[in-house]
């Protein structure tokens, strides 16, 4: 790290011996829509120097001799464009474009139709990147259902999602798992508003937000390391070239609680003080008001190879999600120089949720020698809600809330040296206050179970009575989780070629991160001091079976109301006893801190015009300092359990792009990366559960899992803007991560395990610890291809046609993993590996009218493992259908209906294989409408 400061200082102290040659620079613009174009080659004619336009639109060329040179700017579905600027020692030659749409093709000039464009942005930042990326842009976006950044992203080559309430939440990067991914704001990490991991919930923040997504699955030295499978990087709105007004105005309906679904987005951008300061402002409004239904199973086999289930779930969800989103970015241009940038967004997710669960629980087969005659068990009846409130009306509220605040710089220190800086802050929390649960319960009821279909058992039962079902359970909690990390960084650039002629830049820079992160939860439980209470004692509503989803014979029955359980004064001493229960929170609550400081060397060498090389190294080095409880029998606070752990990873990377032709590129790339593991993994804490005999604990031991990444991509473009392109990866993961379960545990174990602390295991007696672990190695590999063209190529009608679609498959093997009993498990894959994934769509546009079809496919795949092969749980296959339509109505106004999930796919888990159901939830389609304004 000292030797990479002494670096920097050189670096500046350059810009004092560099005044004899100057600099060009400029913007690119579009015409038609006033827009900067990113991703925009510019070529100096007179030499092998060229450069790619930022996202902004600008360009810079470095350390350019005086003289008269002729600058030309190349842009896929855009007439090419040249323009003569003079370069004068010392100084700054200004140089602007603005770009025509229209492609070449058999001497001809091809108009670009506005869909396209959105296309052309996103696919020249494709090409022109120098690693491995697909990028997507706003314009892209809009042409899909998609309400959300998750939703959009699942239409990325390699990429799935794994679902929350019918929307996209949790991103899968070439089949590896959302711990093994990273997701950034303009560059900047966004922190986890979920208590036990750093997964990123992409299901915040509103696709309207975003005018790029770039998914890097390949890195370079000067990105954050922690992205094995790939890092995601949204990138909001920049500040316009001119005034621009747009406003978005829908109404929608949800079919499966016949709800309306209301959407509203404006924005509103424009330039002041003669250009020098930009300024874009934009919001998003969304209210849905829904549900799911949804049926569960535990399933176990006994002694004499019965297969039976334990445990059977019966869950109507009414739910409404109101998203909310600000930004604000600004741009002062001091001169042409210095540039001062500041970005600011807001998101805000209220989730209210009332919960009606029929569960039948503890069922215990009756034997006839080895055959099963029947069941008794017990019936629950509970019903999730909140207090009645203004916010809360009578639902579980969960707040959600992700901000972030950036301010960065870019400086030209001399024409041979450059600078870039940024600081940023960002939070995210989560807040649960005052979640209640109300549950009646009525026990010894013989139980009868029809396992014909596996994929949907059903149990009955007789002798239910409302008077007979008991309060069981009368609680309040409030849970809250909050993470906030202080970010900032410097970079240098300046020319360093070693081939005489080639175009040479040396990339070096600093980086921080302040990371904190907090689990604070609190459970209280009640009971009434009247005395007994019963289900026929309390206000009631019923749900019979009639359209739910997974079938008329899951009936669901009687429920305390929501209104009554939201009407409940339990902090009454009068009317109820209260009394905490810290089995429910005094393990799972921890304090983290992590800070990471990072230093970087990067080498970009064009050996000729063809080919050309990054290579590089970066050091990351980690301290943590973790806080968690020691637990005796999942009540008492025995004490507080400290750690701190410093390590460093050094990642090199060496990659190379061959421009075959203009349009067909072949990439190579060796790099490395790395994967922290979840805060809740990492935190000290020993819940010992002495009733069950086990121990739950955390591991501040993990280590980082650490990737060596080969990828081999081959790009073609097309002029009439489209890609084919098709490429192979391998990944090996040293000391990946997973749940670690052992039933034979001694006393002996414990004392290894966790030297100095109370043992206890007593001697002679074997218990379960339960903990995350490293494994030994996992070695993922697959490919993919992809596709997308307009077929202006065909005749007629035909030619309005569009196609896109692409193909990942992924497959992994895993070393390592031991089952309870102490045994490798042979032949398993990394968990949420997913082998299979689609996408495809076909598009028609023509004059005013737009239309697409769009299907999102995802293979089964193993989601978590269990103690041995029966208890593992997957993620069952998903198809998905959307269809959207607009028509222009004039210059300035569009028309647009989208209908989302037409084959109502329900989110499906299944236990060790596909026909044991676990989980079956259905949210059926939505429909919306909605008018667009753009100025």
């Amino acid at each position: 790290m000292k030797k990479l400061l002494v670096l920097l200082f050189l670096v500046t102290g350059l810009s004092v011996f560099a005044q004899k040659n100057g600099v060009i620079s400029g913007k690119i613009t579009d015409k038609d829509g006033n827009f900067s174009l990113p991703g925009a080659t510019v070529r100096i004619s007179e030499s092998n120097r060229y450069t790619v336009s930022n996202q902004t639109g600008d360009f810079e060329f470095l350390n350019i001799p005086a003289g008269t040179y002729q600058v030309e700017v190349l842009y896929l579905g855009y007439q090419t464009q040249s323009q003569q600027v003079n370069v004068e020692e010392g100084k700054h030659a200004v140089i602007n474009f603005v770009l025509v749409s229209g492609s070449s093709t058999l001497n001809e000039v091809v108009v670009v139709g506005e869909a396209l464009r959105g296309q052309a942005r996103a696919l020249n930042q494709q090409k022109n990147n120098s690693n491995i990326t697909n990028v997507i842009s706003s314009d892209q976006v809009g042409r899909f259902p998609d309400s959300n950044v998750g939703d959009a992203l699942k239409r990325v080559p390699g990429i799935t999602m794994q679902n929350d309430q019918g929307e996209a939440r949790n991103i899968i990067i070439r089949g590896l798992a959302p711990s093994l991914n990273s997701v950034t704001l303009n560059g900047d990490r966004i922190p986890s508003a979920e208590g036990d991991n750093r997964n990123v919930q992409m299901d915040l923040i509103p696709s309207d937000m975003i005018s790029t997504i770039q998914v890097n699955k390949t890195l370079t030295p000067d990105m954050d390391a922690d992205a094995i499978g790939g890092s995601v990087n949204l990138v909001t709105r920049a500040t316009p070239n001119g005034e621009r007004i747009s406003a978005t105005l829908a109404g929608g309906y949800s079919p499966i609680r016949q709800k309306p679904i209301y959407t509203a987005a404006f924005v509103y951008g424009n330039r002041f003080m003669n250009n020098k300061l930009g300024v874009v402002a934009s919001g998003s409004y969304n209210d849905n008001d829904f549900g799911s239904d949804n049926i569960e199973a535990t399933w176990v086999q006994d002694d004499f190879g019965n297969t039976y289930v334990e445990q059977q779930a019966i869950r109507y969800y009414n739910v409404q999600r109101i998203r909310r989103s600000v930004s604000l970015a600004a741009d002062f241009k001091f001169n042409e120089s210095n540039t001062i940038y500041a970005n600011a967004i807001y998101n805000w997710r209220d989730d209210r949720e009332n919960r009606y669960a029929l569960t039948y629980d503890d069922m215990e087969p009756i034997y006839n020698g080895e055959t099963i005659a029947g069941f008794t068990g017990k019936v629950k009846r509970e019903n999730k809600g909140g207090i009645d409130s203004d916010r809360g009306k009578s639902r579980r509220l969960e707040e959600q809330k992700v901000q972030n605040y950036s301010l960065r710089g870019e400086h030209l220190l001399s024409p041979k040296v450059d600078m870039d800086w940024s600081v940023n802050y960002a939070t995210a929390s989560e807040y649960k206050p005052n979640e209640r649960y109300i549950e009646f319960e009525q026990e010894d009821l013989e139980m009868t179970q029809n396992l014909n279909d596996y994929r949907k058992p059903l149990v009955t039962t007789t002798g239910e009575d409302l008077s007979s079902f008991a309060l069981s359970e009368l609680t309040q909690s409030t849970d809250d989780t909050d993470e906030s990390e202080l970010g900032a960084k410097v970079n240098f650039r300046f020319p360093l070629s070693v081939i005489e002629g080639q175009k040479g830049r040396l990339r070096t820079g600093l980086r921080t991160r302040i990371k904190d992160k907090q689990r604070n939860n609190s459970f209280y439980s009640y009971e009434p001091t009247a005395g007994d209470l019963t289900l026929a004692d309390v206000p009631n509503v019923y749900y019979s079976g009639k359209n739910f989803n997974p079938g008329e014979k899951y009936v669901s029955g009687n429920f305390a109301t929501a209104t009554y359980l939201g009407g409940l004064d339990l902090n009454n001493a009068l009317l109820y006893d209260k009394e905490a229960d810290p089995s429910e929170y005094l393990a799972v609550n921890y304090k983290a801190k992590e800070n990471i400081y990072a230093g970087y060397v990067r080498w970009d060498q064009d050996f000729n015009d063809k080919l050309s090389m990054i290579v590089g190294a970066r050091v990351e080095t980690t301290h943590i300092d973790y806080t968690g409880n020691r637990v005796l029998d999942e009540e008492e606070l025995e004490g507080v359990i400290e750690n701190t752990n410093t390590y460093t990873n050094v990642l090199p990377s060496l990659s190379f792009k061959y421009d075959a032709t203009q349009d067909f590129i072949l990439r190579a790339a060796f790099t490395t990366s790395l994967a922290r593991p979840d805060y809740y993994a990492l935190a000290p804490y020993i819940n010992n559960i002495a009733s069950d005999t086990e121990i739950i604990a955390g591991n501040p031991n993990l280590k980082s899992t650490y990737a060596y990444n080969f990828d081999l991509m081959a790009e073609n473009y097309f002029k009439s803007v489209g890609l084919v392109s098709g490429g192979f990866f391998y990944k090996n993961l040293k000391d990946f991560i997973y749940t670690y379960s052992n039933n034979q545990y001694s006393a002996a174990d414990f004392a290894t395990d966790f030297p100095g602390q109370t043992n206890p295991v007593p001697t002679g007696e074997q218990w379960t610890l339960v903990q995350q672990r490293n494994g030994d190695n996992v070695d993922v590999y697959g490919f993919e291809v992809a596709f997308q063209r307009q077929l202006d190529f065909l005749p007629g009608f035909m030619k309005y046609f569009g196609i896109y679609a692409n193909y990942t498959y992924t497959d992994s093997k895993a070393k390592g993993i031991a089952d309870e009993d102490g045994n490798e498990r042979k032949d398993v894959s990394l968990p949420r590996t997913a082998p299979h994934m689609f996408n495809g769509s076909l598009s028609w546009e023509h004059g005013r009218f737009s239309g697409r079809a769009s299907v999102n496919f995802t293979s089964d795949y193993l989601d978590e493992l269990g103690s041995d092969e029966f208890n593992d749980s997957y993620y069952d296959k998903q198809l998905f259908l959307d269809i959207n339509a607009s028509l222009k109505v004039t210059k300035n106004l569009r028309i647009f209906a989208e209908a989302k999930n037409l084959t109502n796919q329900p989110l499906r888990y299944y236990q060790g294989v596909s026909a044991r159901v676990m989980q079956l939830e259905y949210y059926q389609a939505r429909f919306n409408l909605g008018l667009k304004f753009d100025l």
